[in-house]
C-alpha cells in the first residue's frame, strides 16, 4: 500500500469515527468492514473534490449515509450506495476516462445491487428541473420513474436533506433553486412515504430560504415563549398522569413544538398573527402495548384525558379504527383547559410512534399481491404498504414491479417537461407542445445530435425540435406516431387536406365541362370517369385533377367519345352507378343510428339547442353538437370552420348528433358566387332560385369588383342539403357564373 493511500484511510478513519461507531451498533462485523472499505475507496477517489465551503466531498456521502441509517433504517447496500454515489457521479458529469474500471470495482466490491443503486441516483442528479408549480407533479413523477428499486427514491431523499442541512455553504443562486425544489418535490414524496421528520425539516429549511423574514420571526416567538410552554405543559399533564399510574399503564410522553412551515401555513392560510395559532405544540402520549390491547388502552387513555379537560369533537381524529392510506394510526384530539387554552393531544402505541416517525423504514413485511406496472402515486402508495418488519436489502427482490406504466419523461431546451408514453418518437413529442410545431417538424437535436423525425425518445432527453416552413404532415407519419394527439391531428390535417383538393378539383372539372360545351351532368361524367381510370370513388378523381396528376386533354378526350356515342354502354352503366350511389345513401339515412346520438328535431326532449350562425347546418348535412357555456347546444356541420378548433380544444363538449329523418322546416343557407359582371345577371340568379327550384329567397346582394367580374351573395331558405346540392348545380349553369359555393 502507498504512503499517500495510508494516509488517505488514516485521515478518513479518524474524521469519520463517530459514523463508524453509528454503523457498529447497527449491523454486523462483515457489513462494518465493507462500509470501512466503502469509505476509503470514495476518499480516494474524491480527494482532489471539495465543497463549496472547502470541505471534502466526502462529508456530504456520509452525511447522506448517517441519515440513511439514523433516519430511514435502511441496511448495508443502500447504506454503502449513499457513501459512493459522488464517486460515479462527479465521473460520469466529468466523461473520466475511469468511469467503467470505477463502475467495474464498485460492482466486484459491493455487488450489482449496490451499482444499479448508485447509477439510478446519479440519473435523478442529472435532472435538470424548472421552477414551474404547474409542473411539479410531472416532476415528482419523473423522480420516481427512475427508482425501480425503492431504495433509490429513500437515499435521494436523504441526499437531499442532507444538501438542505448544509444550504448555507451553497451560492446564494442555488439555495432558491434547491429549496423550492425540496418544498414542492421532495418534501411531497416524503410526505406520501410516511417519513414526516424528514418531510418537515425539507419544509422548515426550505421556508428559512424562500421567506427568512416570516421563518426568523416564527423560530424567534418560539424561542421567546418555550419556558411558559413547557411550565404550562407540566401543569396540564400532573392529572393525567395521575391517572394513568393508577391504572398501572405503562407510558411515556412527548412535546412536540408544531413545525415552523406548519405554523406559517396555518397564519396564512387563517390569516391570523402567530398568536393566533392555538395549536402551536402536541403533547403525545404513548403506551407500551402488547399488539392485542392497542385500541382498547389507547380509548382508556382518551377517557382520561376528556374527563380532565373538555374535548372539541370537531377536532376528534380516529386513525385507530381506520389507518391512514401510509398507514399512520393515532388517536388525536384537541382539548380546553379552565383558562380557556387549548391543547392537541395525540395518543399512540409504541408501534404506531414507531411507524408515524420512521414512515416506510417500520413497514417492510411484504403484504401486497404482484401487479402489473402502475403510475407514480400508486408505485408510492404501495411502497407504503407492502412491506413490513423484513430486512431493507430484501425490499429490491420483493418489491421488483416498474414504477411507472411505460411512461417516459422529456425536456424542451427551456426546462419543460412532456410526459409521453415509453416508444414516443420526436414527431410525438412535437405535437405534444403545439399541432403548428408538429405540423412543420423535420427532426430535433438530442445531446448534440440532429436526429430524424422517427427517433425514439429516452427519459430524461432534453429534444431541441426542428422545423422548416415548407414541411407539411405526410400520411406516412401515422405510422411514426404513437401518441393519439399527433395521430389524431395528422389525420385531421389529411382530412382537410383532401376535402380541400376535392373541392378545386370538382370546381375545376365544371369549369372545364362548360368551358367545352359538353351537355352532360358533372355527376354522370365523374361516374364514367372513375370507371375508365380505375378509381373508386369522386374524390380521388377530383385530388387527381387538382394535383394535375391527370392530363385534362386526356380527359376531354375520354367524354368527348362517351358522348358521341362510341361509348353508349359505358354511359348507361355509369348513369346506373349514379342511381345506386343515390340509393345507398338513402338506405344509410334511413338506417339505425347510435342511440347515442343527439337526434335533431322540432322538440329534443326538452334540452335547449340552435342552429349555429356560423355554419348554417340544414337537414342532411353531416353534424355534431357542442356544448356551450351559456347558450345550450349549438349544433355544427361537420365541415365547420370552426370544428376543428373545438374538437381539438373542448372534445369532452363535442357530442354526435344527427337529424331526425322526418323533420320538416326552413333553413336558411347564404350562396357566394363569382362571376362576370353582366347585365341581368341577377334576374338571372333570382329566376332560378325562385321559378325553377322554388325557394324563399330573403336577400341577394352585388358587389362590382372593378376587374369585369362581381361578387354576390345570395341568402335563401331550404328544407335540405340536397336542395343545397341542386341549386349550386343550377346556379354554376348560368352563362357567366364561375363559382357558386355555400359560405359559412
Amino acid at each position: 500500500m502507498s504512503q499517500a493511500k495510508l494516509v488517505v484511510m488514516i485521515d478518513t478513519k479518524s474524521r469519520y469515527a463517530d459514523f463508524e461507531a453509528l454503523v457498529a451498533s447497527q449491523f454486523s462485523e462483515l457489513t462494518q468492514q465493507m462500509v470501512a472499505s466503502a469509505l476509503d475507496y470514495a476518499a480516494e477517489h474524491l480527494s482532489a473534490e471539495q465543497r463549496y465551503d472547502g470541505r471534502p466531498m466526502l462529508d456530504h456521502g456520509v452525511g447522506v449515509a448517517r441519515i440513511v441509517v439514523e433516519q430511514i433504517g435502511l441496511g448495508r447496500n443502500s447504506t454503502i450506495a449513499a457513501i459512493l454515489h459522488d464517486v460515479v457521479r462527479i465521473a460520469l458529469q466529468q466523461q473520466s476516462d475511469s468511469v467503467a474500471s470505477i463502475m467495474a470495482d464498485v460492482e466486484r466490491l459491493y455487488g450489482k445491487e449496490v451499482l444499479g443503486i448508485v447509477l439510478a441516483l446519479c440519473k435523478i442528479s442529472d435532472i435538470r428541473m424548472k421552477i414551474s408549480q404547474e409542473q411539479a407533479s410531472d416532476f415528482r413523477d419523473m423522480i420516481v420513474s427512475y427508482s425501480e428499486d425503492p431504495r433509490v427514491i429513500l437515499i435521494k431523499l436523504a441526499d437531499r436533506l442532507e444538501v438542505m442541512r448544509s444550504l448555507d455553504i451553497f451560492p446564494p443562486s442555488k439555495r432558491r433553486t434547491k429549496s423550492w425544489e425540496s418544498l414542492n418535490l421532495y418534501a411531497q414524496i416524503a410526505h406520501k412515504l410516511g417519513l414526516y421528520g424528514i418531510k418537515s425539516e425539507l419544509e422548515d429549511l426550505s421556508l428559512k430560504y424562500l421567506e427568512p423574514e416570516a421563518y426568523n420571526d416564527i423560530v424567534h416567538k418560539l424561542e421567546v415563549g418555550e419556558a411558559e410552554r413547557m411550565s404550562f405543559i407540566e401543569q396540564f399533564l400532573a392529572p393525567v398522569r395521575e391517572l394513568l399510574d393508577r391504572d398501572g399503564i405503562k407510558y411515556h410522553i412527548k412535546s412536540r413544538t408544531k413545525s415552523v412551515y406548519s405554523i406559517f401555513q396555518k397564519m396564512r392560510k387563517q390569516r391570523v398573527e402567530f398568536e393566533g395559532v392555538f395549536d402551536i405544540f402536541a403533547l403525545r402520549i404513548i403506551i407500551d402495548s402488547p399488539l392485542e390491547r392497542e385500541k382498547s388502552l389507547c380509548w382508556t387513555v382518551y377517557s382520561h384525558v376528556t374527563s380532565l379537560y373538555i374535548p372539541n369533537p370537531e377536532r376528534m381524529r380516529d386513525w385507530i379504527t381506520i389507518p391512514k392510506s401510509n398507514g399512520y394510526e393515532s388517536l388525536h384530539t384537541t382539548v380546553v383547559t379552565k383558562e380557556g387554552r387549548w391543547v392537541e393531544v395525540q395518543i399512540r402505541t409504541e408501534r404506531m410512534d414507531e411507524v408515524a416517525e420512521r414512515g416506510i423504514a417500520a413497514h417492510w413485511r411484504y403484504k401486497g399481491v404482484r401487479q402489473g406496472g402502475m403510475g407514480a402515486e400508486q408505485w408510492l402508495q404501495r411502497l407504503r404498504e407492502l412491506l413490513e418488519d423484513a430486512t431493507s436489502e430484501s425490499i429490491a427482490r420483493r418489491f421488483d414491479t416498474k414504477s411507472t406504466t411505460g411512461e417516459i419523461f422529456v425536456f424542451t431546451p427551456s426546462g419543460d417537461i412532456r410526459k409521453l408514453p415509453e416508444g414516443a418518437t420526436v414527431l410525438d413529442f412535437a405535437f405534444d407542445i403545439h399541432t403548428s410545431l408538429g405540423s412543420i417538424c423535420v427532426g430535433a437535436k438530442i445531446g448534440g445530435k440532429v436526429v430524424p423525425i422517427k427517433e425514439r425518445l429516452s427519459n430524461g432527453d432534453i429534444c431541441e425540435v426542428l422545423t422548416r416552413k415548407d414541411q407539411t404532415p405526410k400520411a406516412d407519419w401515422l405510422s411514426i406516431c404513437v401518441t393519439s394527439k399527433a395521430r389524431s391531428r395528422i389525420r385531421a390535417y389529411l382530412r382537410e387536406q383532401e376535402a380541400k383538393h376535392a373541392r378545386l378539383g370538382r370546381e375545376e372539372l365544371e369549369r372545364k365541362l362548360k368551358n367545352w360545351k359538353m351537355e352532360v351532368q358533372i355527376d354522370e361524367a365523374v361516374a364514367y370517369l372513375c370507371k375508365s381510370y380505375k378509381l373508386r370513388r369522386g374524390n380521388e378523381l377530383y385530388t387527381l385533377i387538382a394535383d394535375q396528376r391527370v392530363d385534362l386533354m386526356e380527359v376531354k378526350e375520354r367524354l368527348t367519345k362517351w358522348l358521341s356515342g362510341e361509348a353508349d354502354e359505358q354511359r348507361r352503366l355509369a348513369a346506373a352507378e349514379v342511381e345506386e350511389e343515390k340509393r345507398r345513401k338513402q338506405e344509410q339515412r334511413e338506417a339505425p343510428r347510435s342511440a347515442d346520438a343527439l337526434v335533431i328535431d322540432d322538440s329534443i326532449n326538452n334540452i335547449e339547442y340552435k342552429l349555429a350562425r356560423c355554419c348554417n347546418p340544414v337537414k342532411g348535412d353531416d353534424i355534431f353538437g357542442f356544448v356551450t357555456i351559456n347558450s345550450g347546444i349549438t349544433i355544427h356541420r361537420g365541415d365547420c370552420p370552426n370544428a376543428r378548433r373545438m374538437r381539438e380544444r373542448y372534445p369532452y363538449r363535442v357530442l354526435d348528433a344527427r337529424w331526425r329523418d322526418d323533420v320538416q322546416g326552413a333553413f336558411r343557407i347564404t350562396v357566394a358566387i363569382t362571376a362576370a359582371d353582366l347585365p341581368g345577371l341577377a334576374t338571372s340568379i333570382m329566376d332560378v332560385a325562385s321559378k325553377e327550384l322554388g325557394l324563399a329567397v330573403r336577400s341577394i346582394n352585388f358587389e362590382p369588383r372593378g376587374d369585369g367580374m362581381a361578387s354576390a351573395r345570395l341568402t335563401v331558405e331550404v328544407p335540405g342539403s340536397g336542395v343545397v346540392d341542386t341549386l349550386l348545380h343550377s346556379l354554376r349553369r348560368i352563362r357567366g357564373v364561375r363559382s357558386a359555393h355555400r359560405a359559412n
